[in-house]
């Protein structure tokens, strides 16, 4: 095989930083710009990233939520170097210990969205706070956290409410790349980061194609376009396999290996197995020929959207095809489906026997709603302990970290919260969260900015008695 099809060319450009033909004008302008950003979407809040666990926490007498097991009443939860220690009734408490008492609060595992776009995306008119996609269609080499900007005023806003750990995930037109899991504390995107490749993300073109007002392509065209896109997938997966190949062969003969390709390179763990494709897919036909070509190519799949997954449960389940249902509040996706038909799918996946979780909806502020979107899937037929699971439990044994996060057992990391009700319902506030035993800041713009017009009020009602 010649080994000059494995080269990757880098063309260099004859241009500077500004380009070559970039007039002053133009040169002010984008610093004006970036100086703007800077002000703004950049601006470092004063929110301080927790400490490591100092000495052994207990919290005490609240009802704990294990996931894993039955609700406690009057338990008690004991952490310690950022694990957990105990969970029960009657467990030994260390003398050192820093005792909390939870008597009439609620104990649960840290939630946890399985695919957003937190930290690569701030302001979306604002293109320099906007880091989702590489250019091109094909860049499996991408790592999302990388990218993943730790000062993100999206970030205190969604740990506010308990969402401690997410999935964030690049997107792009057809490979975008590998996804990572981070926690929502720390001073870097190192420091958040509790699984750096997570799953290789593929966008699944549409089968039918779609007729809008705002798309005039004639029907022949969207459909050449579909086979075409189809078939680069399966040519970039034939030829990352390959070169794999050719280099497992070389290394076997103890023959130099053949030029890198950091792309196949990146598809590697997924022909072999160890890493997930996760393929956004909604309807019928876009789910049935990714599991197709899953099974074909021996690639272990996750689907995520899954509108549609319901119609498919028998083949899911027959290839063990998880499924990262997109958002429960989401509108019908055609004109002649019932209302509540997002609203159902968690609860139809759960009695087909699917292995599925919850993640937010949209990909920005949204996703401190997750506990509401597990809560509207409870209130349309999904039993409300398999609700708690589809954002805690499910979601961590989906991704690969079950063993670390998403129930309270001892041996796992202490990444947790305490509320004032049950965390699926909307007056439950936040009270006290910890990420591997560091206690997290619960303040946030929002925060802020209502102890702030607080105070306003309070200067208008003195106005008002001294009138």
């Amino acid at each position: 095989m010649n080994s000059e099809k494995w080269k990757v060319i880098h063309k260099p450009t004859d241009c500077g930083p500004w380009g070559g033909a970039t007039s002053r004008a133009a040169r002010i302008l984008a610093i004006a710009g970036i100086c703007l950003l800077n002000t703004t979407a950049s601006f470092a809040g004063p929110e301080i990233p927790g400490a490591p666990q100092q000495r052994p926490i207990a919290l005490v007498g609240g009802t704990v939520h294990p996931v894993a097991g039955p609700t406690i009443a009057s338990g008690t939860v004991v952490f310690d170097r950022g694990r957990i220690v105990a969970v029960g009734l009657d467990v030994p408490i260390p003398e050192d210990a820093e005792r909390i008492d939870a008597a009439g609060l609620h104990v649960y595992p840290g939630l946890i969205d399985a695919h957003t776009q937190i930290g690569l995306l701030e302001i979306p008119s604002v293109r320099g706070s906007v880091d989702v996609a590489e250019s091109g269609k094909l860049n499996p080499n991408v790592r999302a956290h990388v990218a993943v900007n730790p000062e993100s005023e999206l970030i205190p806003v969604t740990r506010r409410n308990g969402v401690l750990t997410v999935l964030t995930a690049p997107s792009g037109r057809l490979v975008a790349g590998r996804s990572s899991l981070i926690m929502l504390d720390g001073w870097t995107n190192d420091d958040m980061l509790l699984k750096a490749d997570v799953a290789m993300h593929v966008t699944w073109p549409k089968i039918a194609p779609t007729h809008t007002w705002r798309l005039d392509d004639e029907h022949e065209g969207k459909l050449e376009s579909r086979d075409a896109t189809l078939r680069e997938l399966r040519e970039t997966l034939e030829d990352a396999r390959a070169y794999w190949t050719v280099q497992k062969a070389r290394r076997a003969k103890s023959q130099p290996a053949i030029e890198r390709d950091i792309r196949w390179d990146a598809l590697g763990p997924v022909l072999d197995g160890q890493m997930p494709l996760m393929v956004q897919a909604d309807e019928v036909q876009q789910i049935q020929g990714a599991v197709s070509l899953a099974e074909r190519m021996g690639l272990k799949l996750i689907i995520y959207g899954g509108y549609d997954a319901p119609e498919c449960a028998d083949l899911l389940k027959q290839h063990h095809v998880s499924v990262i249902v997109a958002g429960v509040t989401r509108l019908p996706q055609r004109r002649h489906d019932p209302y509540d038909a997002a609203y159902t799918v968690p609860a139809r996946l759960h009695a087909a026997g699917v292995t599925f979780c919850l993640a937010g909806v949209g990909r920005m502020g949204n996703t401190r709603n997750l506990p509401y979107q597990a809560g509207m899937a409870a209130a349309y037929g999904l039993p409300p302990d398999a609700a708690l699971k589809a954002i805690t439990q499910w979601p961590a044994e989906i991704l690969g970290v079950g063993d670390r996060i998403g129930s309270l057992v001892a041996g796992k990391d202490a990444t947790l919260i305490v509320t004032t009700g049950d965390v699926l319902e909307t007056p439950t506030r936040v009270t006290r969260a910890y990420i591997q035993g560091r206690a997290v800041d619960l303040t946030d713009r929002q925060t802020r900015l209502w102890t702030k017009y607080q105070e306003k009020y309070r200067r208008l009602r003195e106005q008002d008695a001294d009138k």
